[in-house]
């Protein structure tokens, strides 16, 4: 009995490796340009036809700011009648970090129409920094610390997207986004709705 069990552990250990393998092999398959990064010159380029506020927001590339739950509906409220995206993000999170350069891309992108902000869940600063050193993100983010707003989202883990249009309506995108495709076809459907 007890071979036995240990055959199966064992066998079920094995598949796991293998279909995180597999797993692994597919998310990349998209080109390993999609997944590297963009610099720090290259995201603080201004939008072309970005009005003020966005043009605002997005000269703010990386900062990392205090506040929590207050600062973000501050934010929220000052880009009212805005479509305004929200990725929640940590530096211990991979599927996080897998998914930056695309926000990065589709940031760029989308800027002159959509509000982009970042909210640092359950982090520490200093490792914020550092990830954000690597992955400049295009617009700032707000530290929560205690992950209140994963909470408010109703977020289960990170990765976690708020989609908000004009009219303030909220979608709640869980998990990672993959492709540059799905983000900005999420984009379309949930802030830029008519």
């Amino acid at each position: 009995m007890r071979k036995a069990l240990v055959t199966i552990a064992c066998l079920a250990v094995g598949a796991a490796v293998v279909v995180g393998l597999l797993q692994a092999g597919d998310s990349n398959s998209g080109g390993s340009d999609v997944l590297r990064p963009l610099s720090l010159a290259q995201v603080s380029r201004p939008v072309a036809g970005a009005p003020a506020e966005l043009a605002a927001l997005q000269r703010r590339v990386n900062d990392l700011q205090p506040g929590g739950a207050r600062a973000l509906d501050a934010q929220l409220r000052a880009l009212r009648g805005r479509p305004v995206v929200v990725n929640l993000w940590a530096s211990w999170c991979d599927p996080c970090i897998f998914e930056l350069p695309i926000f990065q891309r589709v940031a760029l992108r989308y800027g002159a129409r959509v509000a982009f902000l970042g909210v640092n869940s359950g982090d520490n600063r200093g490792d914020a920094r550092k990830l954000s050193a690597r992955f400049p993100m295009p617009y700032p983010s707000i530290e929560d610390p205690r992950q209140a707003m994963t909470g408010r989202y109703g977020a289960v883990g990170l990765p976690a997207t708020a989609f908000y249009d004009a009219r303030g309506k909220r979608v709640v995108h869980q998990g990672r986004f993959t492709s540059e495709a799905q983000l900005a076809a999420a984009i379309e459907r949930y802030a830029l709705a008519r």
